[in-house]
C-alpha cells in the first residue's frame, strides 16, 4: 500500500499533534484534518511528562519562544504524592534521584531514604520549596530539561493549530455522517454536508468515540480493569488567589480514588478520579466539594474506561490518543502517548518510503501496545501499596490489584530493596518510568523489603549535609512566576 495522502479525523490535541508531526517529518505528504465545531474541545487544564517538551523541541525542532508565548504553559518538575504512610508524602521528579549514587556513598540513594526525608535531590528540593529553577553562580535561572508542563488544553490546541497551518495542513470543517469501507479498510469519510474525504491512510483522532478504529474497523477493546478500578472523574477548579504557584502536580489520596491539582498561572484545576463500584457520583461530588470549598465553576462528571484497542493500526486506519486507549491521568501520560504514537507513525512511514509492509505494521502495533501496558503496570503499583487510608476502595486495591508486568520488579524490590544493580535487565530502555519511577513509588510508599540497611555514621553525615545543601540552594531559586516574567521581558534565552 503506497501512502500519498493522509486524512485525520479529529481536531483536538491528538489530531493536531498527528498533523504537525507528520508534516514536520514528511513535508511532501499532504495532510488534511477533518474537525467539527459542534464537538468542540475539552477545555481543561492538564499536565504532561518530560516526553512532551522533548517531542516539540528536540524531535520536531519547534521554537520554544513561540510555544511559551502562544500556549502560556507553566512548568512541572514532577508530582507531589500525598500518598503512603508518611504525613508529608513524597516527591517524584523527572530526574534520576532514587537510583543515583553519589561518589562519597557506597550505595544508591534509595537506601538512605527514610520517613523524615523530604527530598532526594535538587529537583525534588525545588518542588518542596516551591521553586522551579535554581540559580546559577551568576544569579540567572538554570533552565534545565528535567521538566514537563502544566497547560490549558484550549491554549495548547490554539498553538498547535497555528503551527499546523504554517506547515500547510488543510483543515476541513464538518461532522462525519458515514464511513465508506473499501478493500484496505476505509475508502472515504462522508460528511453531513455531502463532502467525501478520501485518503490512503486515515488517522483516527476522534477521542473516546474511536469512530474509525473501534467503530468502522470493529477492533476489539482490551480492558485494564483488573489493575485499574477507577472509571469516573469529577472536574472543576477556581481562579488563582494568593496560593503558591507550585512547580509540580499534586496527587492526593481520596476515599475512593485520588484528586489531582494542576497549577496554571491564573487558574487551579482539580479533579477527583474515583471508582463507581465504591462511591456514587453524588457522594464523590460531595467529598470533592468538602475538600475543595473554593470551587468556582460547576463540576462535571466524566466517564471513562481504562484499556486499549488490541491493535493500533488496522488496514489503512491508525488510531492516536483516546481513540486507541486511555488510562486515568495519575502520571499525566495522555500527551506523552500521543507524541509517541505520532512519532512512531511518522518514523514508520519515512523509513518505509511511504509503503509500510505487514511486518512493520505488526511491529508498530507491538511497540505501542507495550507502551500502554507499561503505563498500566506502573499505575498498578500506585494502588497496590498505598496504605494512607483504610476505606473499602483502598482495601480492595491492596488486595485485588493485578500487578501484571510490574510483578517481576516488585518481587525483586521486596527481596533486594531499592537496589539499582539489575536496572538494565529489569527494564526495557523504552520504558518511560524505569527503575527511577518504580523506586520513587515503592520507597515513597514505605514498602517493606528484606534488605534493611543502616548507613555508617560517616555516610549518614554526608547524606544529611548534602540534602541540607540542596534545600538551602533550592530555597534561593526562582519561583514559577518570576521565571515567566523573565521570559516575557526577554531577559532569558530559551534553548
Amino acid at each position: 500500500m503506497k501512502i500519498n495522502r493522509i486524512a485525520i479525523l479529529g481536531g483536538g490535541s491528538a489530531g493536531l499533534l498527528a498533523a504537525l508531526t507528520l508534516r514536520k517529518q514528511l513535508p511532501e505528504m499532504p495532510v488534511e484534518v477533518i474537525y467539527s465545531e459542534d464537538l468542540g474541545i475539552i477545555g481543561v487544564g492538564e499536565g504532561t511528562t518530560a516526553a512532551f517538551p522533548r517531542h516539540l523541541f528536540e524531535y520536531l525542532k519547534l521554537d520554544p519562544g513561540t510555544f511559551y508565548k502562544e500556549a502560556e504553559p507553566t512548568w512541572k518538575l514532577g508530582i507531589h504524592f500525598k500518598w503512603g504512610p508518611y504525613p508529608a508524602g513524597f516527591y517524584y521528579s523527572f530526574q534520576s534521584e532514587y537510583k543515583s549514587k553519589w561518589p562519597e556513598l557506597s550505595r544508591n540513594a534509595g537506601f538512605y531514604c527514610e520517613a523524615k526525608t523530604e527530598w532526594m535531590g535538587m529537583v525534588s528540593a525545588c518542588m518542596a520549596k516551591g521553586r522551579v529553577f535554581p540559580r546559577r553562580p551568576d544569579g540567572s535561572p538554570h533552565f534545565h530539561k528535567g521538566h514537563a508542563f502544566h497547560i490549558e488544553n484550549k491554549k495548547l490546541v490554539g498553538y498547535l493549530e497555528g503551527q499546523c497551518r504554517k506547515l500547510g495542513v488543510v483543515f476541513t470543517e464538518g461532522k462525519m455522517s458515514q464511513v465508506e469501507r473499501g478493500g484496505e479498510g476505509v475508502e472515504a469519510l462522508v460528511l453531513e454536508s455531502g463532502a467525501r474525504i478520501t485518503a490512503d491512510l486515515f488517522v483516527d483522532a476522534s477521542g473516546f468515540r474511536s469512530e474509525l478504529l473501534g467503530g468502522a474497523m470493529g477492533e476489539a477493546f482490551e480492558s485494564f480493569d483488573r489493575s485499574l478500578f477507577c472509571d469516573r472523574a469529577v472536574i472543576a477548579g477556581w481562579p488563582r488567589g494568593e496560593e503558591p504557584l507550585w512547580p509540580h502536580t499534586i496527587a492526593e489520596t481520596m476515599d475512593a480514588g485520588w484528586c489531582w491539582q494542576n497549577e496554571h498561572e491564573h487558574w487551579i484545576h482539580r479533579g477527583y478520579v474515583y471508582a463507581s463500584r465504591f462511591i456514587s457520583d453524588e457522594a464523590a461530588l460531595a467529598e470533592f466539594r468538602r475538600k475543595n470549598p473554593r470551587i468556582a465553576n460547576e463540576p462535571r462528571v466524566v466517564k471513562f474506561r481504562s484499556g486499549r484497542y488490541r491493535r493500533h493500526w488496522v488496514g489503512n486506519v491508525v488510531g492516536v490518543g483516546n481513540a486507541v486507549g486511555f488510562v486515568e491521568p495519575l502520571e499525566a501520560t495522555a500527551l506523552q502517548m500521543i507524541c509517541l504514537e505520532c512519532s512512531t507513525l511518522a518514523d514508520t512511514l519515512r523509513d518505509s518510503l511511504g509503503e509500510p509492509p505487514p511486518s512493520l505494521v505488526e511491529l508498530y502495533n507491538q511497540f505501542n501496545s507495550r507502551q500502554w501496558e507499561e503505563i498500566r503496570d506502573f499505575l498498578a503499583v500506585h494502588y497496590a501499596f498505598n496504605e494512607r487510608v483504610d476505606t473499602p476502595f483502598w482495601k480492595a486495591c491492596r488486595e485485588e490489584t493485578a500487578l501484571e508486568g510490574a510483578a517481576t520488579f516488585v518481587r525483586f524490590y521486596q527481596e533486594n530493596g531499592p537496589s539499582a544493580i539489575a536496572d538494565a535487565v529489569l527494564f526495557d530502555p523504552n520504558n518511560s518510568f524505569g527503575l527511577e519511577g518504580y523506586l520513587a513509588m515503592l520507597v515513597g510508599q514505605g514498602v517493606e523489603h528484606a534488605k534493611p540497611w543502616v548507613a555508617p555514621e560517616g555516610e549518614r553525615r554526608v547524606w544529611e549535609e548534602r540534602l541540607k545543601h540542596y534545600g538551602d540552594h533550592a530555597a534561593r531559586g526562582y519561583t514559577v512566576q518570576a521565571c515567566l516574567e523573565l521570559i516575557r521581558e526577554g531577559k532569558v534565552k530559551l534553548a
